[in-house]
């Protein structure tokens, strides 16, 4: 980690996008700046740009990492914070999840921004059971457990803390 310096604090958006298959889209992504720090599997999101809300910036950015444009999102069903570093900088990010379901979709990176062109490398659909035996690194961490409580239990009525 970055030492020495507050973090930055930044709020970002974010969608578990599922498929009919009750499979979620990540992305492999790395740290260009520091290529030693292996790769990590996400969803789509990132921080918020100003005077975006949260359910604006999630679509922005699923646009920008999938090519998936939509009009609205729906209630977030998840919140949490997660310390980061990325590019030098250390990061603390309030972040808001959406649940968006799809009967498929082809993922496009061709809306990637310059860090996306460097930093995201593939996607992949996980089920909730790849997500529970894989030895890669996953973000969030709770992300299969989470999943699978919320496909079996719905939306919650109010956003769920889950771990970072």
């Amino acid at each position: 980690m970055t030492t020495g310096a507050a973090p930055i604090e930044r709020t970002g958006g974010r969608v578990l996008v599922v498929d009919r298959a009750e499979r979620v889209l990540l992305l492999r992504g790395t740290d260009p700046a520091d290529p030693a720090a292996g790769t990590w599997w996400f969803t789509p999101g990132g921080g918020l740009d100003d005077g975006e809300t949260a359910e604006q910036g999630a679509l922005r950015e699923l646009a920008e990492e999938t090519g998936l444009v939509l009009a609205e999102l729906g209630p977030a069903v998840w919140t949490r914070t997660a310390e980061f570093d990325f590019m030098g900088s250390h990061y603390r990010q309030a972040e808001t999840f959406f649940l968006v379901r799809v009967d498929g979709h082809d993922v496009d990176f061709g809306g990637f921004t310059e860090i996306e062109r460097h930093a995201v490398h593939e996607f992949r659909w996980w089920s909730v059971a790849e997500l529970a035996a894989t030895a890669e690194t996953v973000y969030p961490s709770s992300l299969g457990a989470e999943l699978a409580l919320l496909l079996a239990e719905g939306r919650p009525s109010a956003p769920k803390v889950v771990a970072a």
